[in-house]
Parts: C-alpha cells; structure tokens; sequence
C-alpha cells in the first residue's frame, strides 16, 4: 500500500520561496534587496524525485496529473488582495501626491516641500517592506512582480524630473540615473534567457544613497546641510555609473556563459 506524501508539498514551496528571495515580488532582482527579485524555484521543482508536488493524495514516486498540477498551482497562488500589493498601490497613488506638493506654491515653499518629503519617506519606507511581506508570508502575485519595479522607478524619477524643472539638481543628474536605471532593467531582461544577474551591495548602496540623496533635495536645506547634499548627490551618482558598468560586464560574462553552454550541450547531443 502506497501512502500519500502529506504536507510534503510545503518543504518544496519553501525552498521556492528562498530561492526567490533575491527581491521582491520572484521576477527580475532588483538592487534594493527587496525589490523585483529572481524566480523562485517552485515545489514541483524543488520538491524532486519521489516527493509529491500537491501534497493530497499522490503516492510517493508517481507524478500528479496535470489537472492537479493546475488545482496546486492555483492553490498556491496569492490573493491579489494583500498587505504587500496594498504598499505597492500606495506607493504608486503617492506619485502624483508627491509632485503636487512639490510644485505648490512655485516649488519654493519650505513647508509645501516638508510635505513632499513625507511623501517620499513613506514611499521609500514601504519599498522596504512590501517585497519582505511578499517573500515571508507567501503572498508573491504576477500583479506584485510587474507594479512594485514601476512603483519603484516612478517615485524616484518624479522627484528627479521636479527637482531638475526648478533648478535645484542639473538635468545631467537626472538624466545619469534614470537612464542607468532603465537600462540596467532594460539589459536585465534582454539576458533573462541565460540567467538572473544577481542584486549586489553595490547596487543595494546605490539605492540607499540615492534615496537619502533625493531626499535631501527635496527639503529646503541651507549652510552645511545644503553643502553636505551636494556630495551626498555625487556619491549616488558615482556609485550609480559604477555599479552600472559592473552590470553590464556581468550581462556580457553571463551571456558568453550562456552560449557557451549551449553550444555543449548542442555538441554533445549530436556526439
């Protein structure tokens, strides 16, 4: 008598799970650490040979239906309507919140942009959580990997794009980030075929700095302050071209990588 493999199901989702835990929502990893990170490993491939992928009533050794399969997949799969989504929509719903303040009054006023920092603050504040909330709890939906990216870059280069059109950073500032950043996400999925370029600490201080960077800018800051955000800014935008020139050369070794396999592996089959 065969006996089903019960509760067997979950050690291979959670091996999914940290195998995804290089960002956020188990799409393409993003820098932040908890931001659009890379797929992670399902149960029915994690689990292996003789291990059962739904957990109900499949004897250990036999592969489920495909029906099955679907009714585990659909079981497994997040509600749209979570705590981590809600962060992400806020996020969003924060932007154009967020320019307003920042273009009242002129754009000068320091309490209208006291208030738009607070914004920002919540912003990036909720970037930190929602991808975490996402990953711990299971709660990873195909909404979650496509809005918290978008919600990311759009909350950064809005304040990028104000602060340029009122003078207070040069337009090549803005101009340096968020083309890295675009085309970093960009490079990200052109190479997604032969691999996941992994998030760095690199790319992890990129972001830290250029959100306290920003941040800065946004408040009416004068004497030191105003001086001190001046080299916080070059700081983001040093390390900004660095770690994007490190992702370029590790998008270049994976793909030569890439190739290369597959050439073997195309060798070998016709040997």
């Amino acid at each position: 008598m065969e006996v089903p493999a019960r509760g067997v199901a979950g050690v291979g989702d959670s091996a999914g799970g940290a195998a995804g835990a290089g960002g956020s929502r188990g799409g393409v990893p993003g820098e932040s650490g908890f931001g659009s990170g890379a797929p992670g490993v399902r149960g029915s491939e994690a689990g292996g040979a003789g291990v059962s992928v739904t957990g109900v009533g499949v004897p250990v050794g036999e592969k489920p239906a495909r029906g099955k399969k679907i009714a585990a997949a659909a079981v497994n799969q997040a509600s749209v309507w979570n705590i981590a989504n809600f962060l992400t929509m806020l996020r969003l719903f924060l932007v154009p919140g967020f320019v307003a303040l920042m273009l009242a009054d002129g754009g000068y006023d320091p309490a209208w942009r006291s208030l738009a920092w607070a914004a920002f603050a919540v912003a990036m504040i909720t970037d930190l959580f929602d991808g975490h909330l996402a990953r711990t709890y299971n709660l990873v939906t195909d909404f979650g990997k496509i809005a918290d990216p978008i919600a990311d870059k759009a909350i950064m280069g809005a304040a990028l794009v104000c602060l340029s059109a009122l003078g207070d950073l040069p337009w090549w500032v803005t101009a340096v980030i968020l083309g890295r950043e675009l085309g970093i996400t960009l490079l990200r999925f052109l190479v997604i075929r032969y691999g996941v370029i992994p998030a760095s600490r690199g790319g992890k201080l990129k972001t830290l700095t250029q959100g306290v960077a920003v941040g800065m800018y946004v408040l009416a800051l004068t004497g030191w302050l105003a001086t001190l955000r001046f080299w916080v800014m070059a700081a983001a935008v040093v390390l900004t071209v660095a770690t994007g020139l490190d992702y370029v050369r590790q998008a270049i070794v994976l793909r030569r990588r890439g190739i290369a396999e597959r050439r073997a592996a195309l060798e070998e089959t016709k040997a």
